[in-house]
């Protein structure tokens, strides 16, 4: 059930980290792959490694804080795809500070990006989702997404929001042919969780690829079953995200 030849896949944030690694993986199982991220000259160069590699890529610039930006994306794809079989909200931002030092336009940037990118990038493109004989929206969380580190305010209320309406579609799209999941990894080995989690051992990092794992196993798996959240955390923190 691995084969994904003929379905396209559009990942955002896929230049690098986890966006790329879940990139490769789609593509190497045979799905036609649009990586999408602002950063034109990096999202180019990973497209071509992966077409390199025997994979279908395509590199897309978007702006996941700019609404036309995004609706420019999704009519692209439909002009030249059609459908979107598999959607995969990944790109994301994060912000370390106290509360109490934090300012008004860091939180809007996080829930600009993190909450409200996803929201209208699956508003404008779940048209083209639901054209797919079976189709998939994925958004990548954060343990943030459940729980709440200090320093983290701003970052966390995104991570809930995008989790809340994660939820919310899935209940909206519930018995229909697309189904909606999360994964909430704990720190992943990224420039990212540099940023919000220096404490860290970096060797304890979860690695892109255990996302990307998770990602195929959603797409190719058939049964009976169906998993709405995946939480993946470091084997040396504590369970549940306690």
């Amino acid at each position: 059930m691995d084969d994904l030849n003929n379905k396209v896949a559009l990942v955002t944030g896929g230049s690098k980290g986890i966006g790329l690694e879940i990139a490769r993986t789609l593509a190497g199982i045979g799905a036609t792959v649009i990586l999408a991220a602002r950063s034109k000259d990096t999202l180019e160069k990973s497209a071509a490694r992966i077409v390199e590699s025997g994979g279908k890529a395509f590199a897309m610039g978007v702006d996941m804080g700019d609404e036309e930006s995004i609706r420019s994306l999704v009519k692209t794809i439909q002009e030249r795809f059609g459908v979107i079989d598999i959607l995969v909200n990944n790109a994301g931002i994060t912000h370390s500070a106290l509360l109490k030092d934090a300012t008004t336009k860091d939180f809007d940037r996080c829930m600009q990006i993190n909450a409200r990118g996803p929201f209208i990038l699956c508003k404008e493109a779940l048209p083209l989702v639901q054209k797919a004989s079976r189709g998939y929206i994925i958004n990548i969380g954060s343990v943030v997404s459940i729980k709440g580190y200090q320093s983290q305010s701003a970052y966390t209320a995104s991570k809930h929001a995008l989790r809340g309406m994660t939820m919310s579609l899935g209940e909206e799209l519930n018995k229909t042919s697309v189904s909606v999941h999360m994964i909430c990894p704990g720190g992943v080995d990224t420039g990212m969780v540099g940023d919000v989690r220096p404490d860290i051992n970096k060797d304890e990092l979860i690695q892109p690829q255990e996302i990307a794992d998770i990602v195929k196993f959603i797409v190719t798996r058939r049964g009976k079953g169906l998993i709405d959240e995946f939480r993946i955390r470091r084997a040396t923190s504590g369970p549940w995200f306690a």
